[in-house]
């Protein structure tokens, strides 16, 4: 049976603990990004929210993924991604890469003003 998160505590305490490295140091890059955005479980995932969705992030077995919730945003930034594994909707770093801060700050700032656009229209 699995238990519904309700805050983003939550979620990384009830991973192994060398994800929630991974996943804290993620979370604190995003708020330092976007600090504006609050934060939220959303399809049972970490997410942050401002102007709508922004991006989410998840633990998996052998990776941790961040979802800019904008499959545009991947392939605008292909060559800058090269060297992650991505698909649709999500980039995947792995627990032996060194983390890419300034790649994720890039991400959500980019998410950020495609938010604010989106808002005015």
């Amino acid at each position: 049976m699995e238990t519904a998160v309700k805050n983003i505590d939550d979620y990384i305490a009830l991973q192994p603990e060398k994800a929630q490295v991974f996943l804290e140091k993620l979370r604190q890059i995003i708020k330092a990004t976007a600090p504006d955005a609050e934060e939220v479980i959303s399809y049972g995932m970490p997410a942050f929210r401002y102007h709508g969705m922004l991006v989410y992030f998840a633990a998996f077995k052998n990776h941790y993924s961040l979802f800019p919730a904008n499959s545009g945003l991947i392939t605008a930034m292909k060559d800058e991604l090269k060297m992650y594994k991505t698909s649709k909707g999500t980039i995947q770093f792995t627990f032996e890469q060194p983390m890419p801060v300034a790649l994720i700050k890039k991400i959500v700032k980019e998410r950020v003003k495609q938010n604010i656009l989106k808002s005015k229209k």
